[in-house]
């Protein structure tokens, strides 16, 4: 813009001619809700574009009589927005990270992981049930879940539970947990329920003792087109270091053993003094058998980035040029390093019985 010192006048003149980046979303409540949060945040760096959203349906959110583990889609709630990326209909697309698997298409990019909300499984009680807890829900009371992983850790930890499956985007799930008499309580991701702003609903949190969370759960991804480095410079100010480094560490352990939505995988992460801590387990479905481990590594992120001849700079699809190479790496290492720890000790099996048992049903 020009310094003419009219800002409201130059802005209107201007205002045709401004630059406008076409943002990709999914059509749901909560997905235009976490992308206008995106958008907000870009505005707040970039007064001078223009922001317009494009909403679209995808495959998960049309399938909605099939367990997501079921449907054997990797790309299930990506595909249709990537499709849009790639014919330069959007510039940028929004998504929960936990629905972009750990190898995207080529051609495609995380550009940005923005800073992680709470990554816990709520719980959300039937209203007769208010005030109850998982532990006091009476004798076969039935808990609605999308999730093998939730289902497979719950049902070992509250055996007295039965656990089925509850498909659908928020609002529907919350009214067929009141309307129907089907459901005692539903679990439910805690940050998609806070950005709703349905906090109230909440009335349980699982720590991790309970029940570990999905890799990258609580937090968003910003896809993006890998060649555009555009568009990369304009969404890498998103980056927000420690959930990079974490969700890093938690995809290269869920791509290490393979895992995917058809088993029960799952993480807790935490930095504390320069270290990165990561727990990872697999399940059985019905969480019988299971295998967890905790590692840690020494990550060091205030060291500045250079930008260096690279071949590849992404990893588990991940590009954060602005964010110290080796820090990402020892973070890539250390989900790799636990993964293997669980392969050797035979985590593999408890896998492959979850995947075939899967499959059968």
């Amino acid at each position: 813009m020009s310094g003419n010192g009219n800002g409201a006048a130059t802005a209107e003149e201007n205002g045709p001619k401004m630059r406008v980046i076409r943002v990709g979303t999914r059509k749901s409540q909560l997905a235009r809700i976490q992308t206008d949060s995106v958008v907000a945040m870009l505005k707040a760096f970039y007064p001078g574009l223009q922001f317009e959203i494009v909403a679209m349906s995808t495959t998960g959110d049309k399938i909605l009589d099939t367990a997501l583990s079921k449907i054997g889609e990797k790309s299930l709630f990506t595909k249709e927005l990537e499709h849009a990326l790639e014919k330069n209909e959007v510039d940028l697309v929004v998504h929960s990270l936990k629905d972009l698997p750990t190898v995207l298409p080529p051609g495609f990019t995380i550009g940005a992981v923005c800073k992680r909300e709470n990554p816990y499984d709520a719980v959300v009680f039937h209203p007769k049930f208010v005030g109850k807890t998982l532990e006091t829900l009476p004798e076969k009371s039935v808990v609605g879940t999308s999730s093998l992983r939730r289902a497979a850790q719950l049902q070992r930890k509250f055996p007295h539970l039965e656990f089925k499956s509850i498909r659908g985007n928020l609002n529907t799930r919350l009214r067929k947990l009141d309307e129907l008499q089907e459901f005692s309580a539903i679990i439910l991701a805690a940050a998609g329920l806070q950005r709703m702003g349905w906090q109230h609903r909440v009335g349980q949190i699982l720590h991790p003792e309970e029940c570990m969370y999905a890799v990258g759960q609580g937090a968003l991804g910003v896809e993006v087109r890998a060649s555009d480095q555009d568009m990369l410079d304009l969404v890498g100010v998103l980056h927000d270091p420690e959930t990079l480094l974490r969700c890093i560490a938690e995809r290269a352990f869920l791509r290490h053993l393979e895992g995917g939505c058809s088993v029960p995988v799952a993480v807790h992460t935490a930095m504390k003094d320069g270290q990165l801590y990561l727990t990872g387990g697999v399940w059985s479905l019905d969480g019988s058998d299971s295998m967890q481990e905790t590692m840690q590594a020494t990550i060091r992120v205030t060291a500045q980035h250079e930008d260096g001849p690279e071949d590849d700079p992404q990893l588990v699809g991940i590009t954060a040029r602005s964010i110290p190479r080796e820090a990402q790496l020892a973070a890539e290492n250390l989900g790799i390093s636990l993964a293997s720890l669980l392969l050797n000790k035979g985590a593999k099996n408890i896998l492959d019985v979850a995947r075939q048992l899967n499959d059968a049903h």
